[in-house]
């Protein structure tokens, strides 16, 4: 398999529905839920992409541009934007969807770095050759 399809195959979609328990007293998402979720989804593809244990080191500019509103579908995506030695990047975005309509649109963004890790714990290399 080759690099770009390995990319293409770590990209993770999960979908979530905003139910009143995630919100706050605007009754919208929480941020901190979002960036809960956001974590998690990147987590998968980082995992998925390098089959490897994998921890989060950091979390780059989380952009909060629309409200997610109780009662909507949230789309979470997570794709692979940089591969180092040891670390990896992978970009999230959340997409708000109406349940009864098909509009959409990007409410948040932001990036997250991983960091693999061998059987002792100590970083190791993100690509095997």
């Amino acid at each position: 398999m080759t690099l770009e399809e390995q990319i293409k195959q770590a990209e993770t979609r999960i979908f979530k529905v905003v139910f009143p328990g995630t919100t706050n007293h605007y009754d919208t998402m929480f941020g901190g839920t979002a960036m809960h979720l956001m974590d998690e989804v990147a987590f998968i593809a980082a995992t998925r992409f390098t089959r490897k244990l994998v921890v989060t080191v950091s979390s780059d500019r989380i952009d909060f541009k629309k409200p997610i509103p109780a009662g909507t579908i949230v789309e979470l995506v997570a794709s692979i934007s940089r591969i180092g030695n040891t670390s990896l990047d992978v970009r999230v975005e959340i997409f708000i969807e109406q349940m009864y309509s098909d509009q959409r649109e990007k409410a948040i963004s932001g990036s997250f770095t991983f960091v693999a890790l061998d059987e002792h714990k100590k970083p190791t290399r993100v690509l095997n050759s």
